[in-house]
């Protein structure tokens, strides 16, 4: 039901689980001391939008986020993001580390008292989970046992998230850093995305119980060529096709440094690529991609937080619209 419910058409999930290096990047950009007071009242600017309810069907959260309070009432956030109708969600993996013997490549950390967390996530209100794990397309890279520990890793998470009464969000992320083009990004995308599903089945993972948050297939960002919209949703759809199973409800894209107007376009595409069989829905959970421009609007200072807030219903609005294939550049022009 939770799974089913995260995927609602019309709506998609918020990623605000910036770790504590990632978030103080994004406040560095505004001018702004990442304490944990201005961490507070960014994530509440966010998520007291009045009316993201319309497009948000859940928030994935840092661990410190979820024992903060809303500024106003003093209500812990799961609570008040549960009591508007948004299901909270926690971010549960400790970072991506070097995997020894294989320069250049990362396993993920933080199955060491893992059960332990999701319990008391559990009883602090988060009804699901996410787990990054971080693929690099490189000279002879990823290898193969990059691939496996990164599946049979994501796997286990997914088995005790769901042990715990907690849907298990799996982002397997391949990175689009470099200059190879869209077909080798299908390429590893697919054998990343089977190790992922072949692990997942010898764990005993309830498909039907999980969402997968993959990477759109796209050229490197450092490629000669761009491929086109059209051409990223109908590679993106036809190597889920091959790997994906259609017990799965739904499939949340990450944005994964694409700018917020182009990630849109991209989801839209997919889901207008009529001709192409998607047995599952297709949103977003999306980070930067939804936050930049409240971001950049606020700048830290609280007379900005209404317009912040309009700049962020906006991006919600447009990416719940992209989920429906109903998105167009007059939505852009309009606001």
């Amino acid at each position: 039901k939770t799974a089913t419910s995260l995927v609602t058409p019309g709506k998609g999930i918020l990623a605000a689980d910036e770790s504590f290096p990632t978030i103080k990047k994004r406040l560095d950009q505004i001018g702004v001391e990442s304490t944990e007071e201005n961490r507070r009242a960014y994530r509440n600017l966010l998520f007291t939008t009045a009316g993201i309810e319309e497009f948000i069907s859940g928030i994935i959260m840092f661990d410190e986020t979820v024992y903060q309070t809303a500024i106003s009432g003093n209500v812990p956030f799961p609570d008040y993001l549960s009591q508007m109708g948004i299901i909270p969600g926690i971010k549960v993996d400790k970072g991506a580390k070097p995997l020894v013997g294989h320069p250049g490549e990362k396993i993920t950390d933080g199955l060491d008292g893992l059960r332990q967390r999701l319990e008391a996530y559990y009883q602090l209100g988060a009804r699901f989970a996410k787990w990054r794990a971080v693929i690099t397309i490189g000279n002879s890279i990823p290898s193969r046992a990059c691939l496996e520990s990164n599946a049979r890793t994501l796997a286990q998470y997914c088995a005790l998230c769901q042990e715990a009464g907690l849907v298990p969000i799996a982002e397997p992320e391949v990175l689009m850093d470099g200059e190879h083009d869209i077909q080798r990004s299908y390429d590893v995308t697919q054998e990343t995305l089977e190790e992922v599903f072949h692990a997942l089945h010898r764990e005993g993972v309830f498909l039907e119980g999980m969402i997968l948050k993959p990477n759109m297939v796209l050229s490197g960002y450092d490629g000669q060529t761009r491929a086109s919209v059209d051409e990223v949703a109908e590679l993106t759809i036809r190597c889920l096709q091959h790997v994906l199973p259609a017990a799965v409800p739904g499939v949340c894209f990450l944005s994964g440094g694409q700018s917020d107007i182009l990630a849109t376009q991209h989801l839209n595409g997919m889901n207008t690529t009529n001709p192409l069989v998607k047995p599952w829905k297709l949103s977003f959970s999306f980070g930067r991609a939804l936050q930049q421009p409240a971001l950049k609007t606020w700048g830290g200072d609280p007379s900005n937080i209404q317009d912040a807030q309009k700049a962020f219903y906006h991006r919600a609005k447009c990416n719940g619209a992209a989920t429906l294939g109903q998105y167009t550049q007059e939505m852009e022009e309009r606001y």
